[in-house]
């Protein structure tokens, strides 16, 4: 005769089944307990003699008309996320923060909402370079050092000494790389050196004046994992040409050949994008979230 606590299992099945969309479910991890008890949920009665959860992955789109707004909804969302953290002396806010073009919008907003006061970030450390951070409090990573593998794993030390990340701001490439991940990485990868893809070589050849032989063909990263850690992350979606990346991000399975697919799996990932980012999206994925807002 079969156990009856077979019936839970398969009851539990039946409950991820039927999830809705932008809610992915998946049975627990270790990650889980690390991380915010948020978008976790109890599975049904009888589960927990083993100690068992459901583990509900709530995935956010935020759509804005364009770029501008988009920009500047991503920075009022660091700047209250900080703000509401209370950072202090002896509990510093961490901030993982992007290259690229996508981030400059909101990185203007921030600046602005530094100047005017609204916002310090004398108790903010960043893993990322950027002008507004206190150098001392800025970590990045150097692509001339002698060993390295060695600045790799004293990067990945550096992130756990600080406590890991509070908010992981990303952007992506028009084929779905977050950092310098390329199509292909790990999904469990870690900070290290990079071959770059010849698509990122010709993205990437504007900020050497158009001079391919200019532009660095290898690239020290943070590894997709190293991103999961996170408690939180943000990803910045914009423009026509990078549309069918985030359809592939959020409407198709994760796959190591679209890295950015990874983020469904993440207990708090908000992806947020313009009107131009969602062409390739389902009318009623695009209704749903819009719905939610």
């Amino acid at each position: 005769r079969r156990p009856r606590r077979a019936g839970v299992y398969i009851r539990v099945l039946s409950f991820a089944l039927r999830a809705p969309v932008g809610v992915a479910p998946r049975w627990p991890c270790v990650g889980c307990a690390r991380r915010s008890s948020v978008g976790r949920a109890s599975g049904p009665a009888g589960l927990n003699f083993l100690s068992w959860k459901l583990c509900i992955t709530t995935m956010r789109l935020v759509i804005l008309d364009n770029y501008d707004l988009a920009s500047e909804w991503a920075a009022k969302y660091i700047c209250n996320r900080i703000i509401q953290f209370k950072p202090g002396q002896d509990r510093y806010f961490i901030l993982g923060l992007p290259t690229g073009s996508t981030p400059l919008g909101c990185y203007k907003k921030l600046i602005e909402y530094h100047k005017n006061g609204d916002l310090s970030f004398k108790y903010v450390k960043t893993f990322n370079m950027d002008e507004y951070v206190d150098p001392n409090n800025a970590h990045i990573l150097d692509g001339n050092a002698t060993d390295l593998q060695a600045e790799c794993d004293a990067f990945e030390k550096k992130i756990k000494e600080a406590g890991g990340i509070d908010l992981f701001v990303g952007g992506i490439g028009p084929d779905g790389h977050i950092a310098f991940n390329e199509p292909g990485s790990s999904l469990v990868s870690r900070t290290r050196l990079k071959t770059l893809a010849m698509d990122t070589i010709l993205a990437n050849a504007k900020y050497f004046d158009g001079d391919l032989s200019k532009v660095p063909t290898m690239a020290l990263t943070v590894g997709v994992g190293t991103v999961m850690d996170a408690r939180e992350v943000m990803i910045l979606i914009t423009g026509a040409h990078k549309a069918f990346a985030l359809y592939k991000a959020i409407e198709e399975g994760v796959n190591h050949m679209w890295t950015v697919s990874a983020f469904q799996q993440h207990p708090r990932t908000i992806f947020v994008c313009d009107e131009d980012a969602t062409l390739e999206l389902r009318v009623k994925t695009v209704k749903y979230f819009k719905g939610e807002h």
